[in-house]
């Protein structure tokens, strides 16, 4: 069946119809990985925005279950060149196709996505509505599509109440809160041998400093940070309580704004597995996997709270924040990344490390 994509410039793009058949309208954002697009789809930061892949064929190494970052798929919609009708992969357990389909997710195939990702580079981000409507008043659309603004994704995204992951033997207690938090984070922590309690978003700080967790972690999530002001205000509770924090992605922008800094909107954002990045203690620069549309801007933090500690390679956006006498240190890129790079994972070994300095 055709599709249509229509951007809110009034912009049409011509293809089939993969997944779900059902009309969306979503933020549209590319991503240029050429691999782990299962991992995109079950990141919750992708959630109240549609996909485009810039990697041509997508679907060629299947579906393999024990992938997913969480327990379902969160963008509205998926766009991509080409689907790939047959996986070649000995672990594949279904077709990107059925996935999509079972996820409820919308999708659109058969398009020039390079073309249209030249135009949210040169546009910037915009809303879009994959349908398979051919009798559409586009007038009408772009109307629609002006209007949408996703709000509330966090609370859409969190863990409604608390889980826990133990190894059999562990040194220390982590508390991790829920922003929309990827597997891989907690994975990356139990691997270490800590005992990780995830708490929903809007978990008062009081109760999780009554537990008395050896370090702090605040995860990725979706959306725009300032919208979460409730929750700012108990990162600034967990900030003044001494424990040691590592924050990552929206945790990071959201401790930022804790402290009186300032975020801003990318024109379309750091979606890939391949962004630069430089550590200003060493000069040394990793590739980091990134899914973000927002950055603390530079600049707007006391220079005796926190300093920067690395750097975008591309464009000079700040990707980490250290909190000066305090045991916090932030980045805006995805040390958990999986299915890679892994560049920067050595991050969750400096967290273990200041947790027990701290003790």
């Amino acid at each position: 069946m055709k599709a249509y994509l229509i951007l809110e410039d009034g912009n049409v793009f011509t293809g089939v119809s993969i997944g779900a058949m059902k009309e969306v309208i979503s933020e549209i954002v590319f991503n240029t990985s050429m691999t782990g697009y299962l991992e995109v789809l079950t990141d919750p930061s992708y959630a109240g925005q549609a996909v485009v892949m810039t990697y041509p064929l997508i679907g060629n190494y299947g579906v393999c279950y024990e992938d997913m970052e969480s327990y379902k798929a969160w963008p509205d919609g998926f766009i991509v060149r080409e689907i790939s009708r047959r996986a070649s992969n000995f672990r594949s357990e279904d077709s990107i196709e059925t996935f999509l389909k079972n996820q409820n997710i919308s999708g659109i195939a058969g398009i020039d996505t390079r073309a249209l990702t030249k135009i949210l580079r040169e546009k910037g981000t915009m809303n879009g509505m994959i349908t398979s409507n051919e009798n559409y008043n586009l007038d009408e659309v772009i109307n629609k599509l002006k209007e949408y603004s996703p709000k509330e994704v966090v609370q859409k995204v969190t863990c409604k109440e608390k889980i826990e992951y133990k190894p059999e033997k562990f040194i220390k207690k982590v508390a991790l809160i829920d922003l929309g938090t990827k597997n891989n984070i907690a994975k990356s922590l139990v691997k270490r041998g800590c005992a990780v309690t995830v708490y929903p978003a809007a978990t008062k700080a009081e109760e999780i400093i009554g537990e008395k967790p050896d370090g702090i972690m605040l995860s990725n999530g979706p959306g725009d940070p300032k919208e979460c002001s409730d929750i700012i205000k108990e990162i600034k509770k967990l900030y003044d309580s001494d424990i040691p924090i590592f924050a990552i992605c929206l945790g990071h922008q959201l401790m930022a704004l804790a402290n009186g800094g300032d975020t801003h909107k990318l024109k379309y954002g750091h979606r890939g597995a391949n962004h630069p990045v430089k550590n200003l203690k060493n000069n040394r620069v990793y590739l980091s996997s990134q899914n973000h549309g927002f950055v603390v801007t530079e600049g707007s933090i006391d220079k005796q709270i926190a300093e920067p500690s690395f750097v975008n390679v591309n464009d000079g956006t700040i990707e980490g924040l250290h909190y000066l006498g305090k045991n916090i240190f932030t980045v805006q890129f995805h040390p958990e990344a999986c299915p890679g790079p892994q560049d920067s994972e050595f991050l969750f070994d400096e967290f273990i490390h200041m947790m027990e300095v701290s003790k």
